[in-house]
């Protein structure tokens, strides 16, 4: 029976915090290219980011380095006002890989806690399936949102938009322009970009 492995990162909350994004789990370490999340060098999220908010996908990434500007991108974040996380403290990982059908959620987030901590937060954007899964069991809400459309949710006395977007990992059969149009609008509607 695989380990049970707990979460290696903190929340990234920014005091002005308007949107939470959650992924489900980190990949292993081995796979990391920074110490903070989407650390897989593989992963497309910072493209994402610097496509749509500098026209250039490589914005936040070192390419002799391969790795992303860790601190260029936590310095953006909470310009922002733009928090991440993700949904499940601990999990046990079926196969060696960081596959969301994969992984076993042993314990989700304390979101309660997370929103104390972020009181200017009105959106919760989810970045996969198991995300999304893990948000909707917290929430209490039967409802999915379709991918890049979202839905209203009531949380701890507030109206809460609950964002569905595509993942950003390479294995998401999507491609890279197309992931960008889903958060684009997002941002849009959110006022960030």
């Amino acid at each position: 029976m695989p380990e049970k492995e707990k979460h290696p990162l903190p929340f990234f909350l920014p005091q002005n915090a308007k949107i939470l994004m959650l992924g489900s789990f980190p990949p292993q370490q081995k796979r990391w290219s920074m110490a903070f999340f989407y650390p897989n060098f593989q992963n497309d999220m910072w493209r994402i980011f610097g496509y749509l908010f500098f026209s250039d996908k490589n914005h936040f990434v070192d390419l002799p380095a391969k790795k992303f500007r860790e601190t260029t991108i936590r310095e953006f974040l909470a310009a922002k006002g733009i928090a991440l996380g993700d949904t499940a403290t601990e999990v046990v990982r079926l196969k060696e890989n960081a596959s969301d059908k994969f992984l076993q959620i042993v314990k989700t987030i304390d979101l309660i806690d997370v929103f104390r901590q972020i009181p200017q937060c009105e959106a919760i954007v989810v970045t996969g399936q198991k995300a999304l899964e893990t948000i909707l069991s917290l929430l209490d809400h039967p409802k999915e949102p379709k991918i890049g459309d979202y839905i209203e949710v009531h949380f701890q006395q507030r109206k809460i938009r609950l964002y569905r977007m595509p993942s950003s990992s390479r294995a998401y059969p999507l491609s890279l322009d197309k992931k960008a149009e889903y958060y684009k609008a997002m941002f849009h509607n959110e006022h960030l970009l």
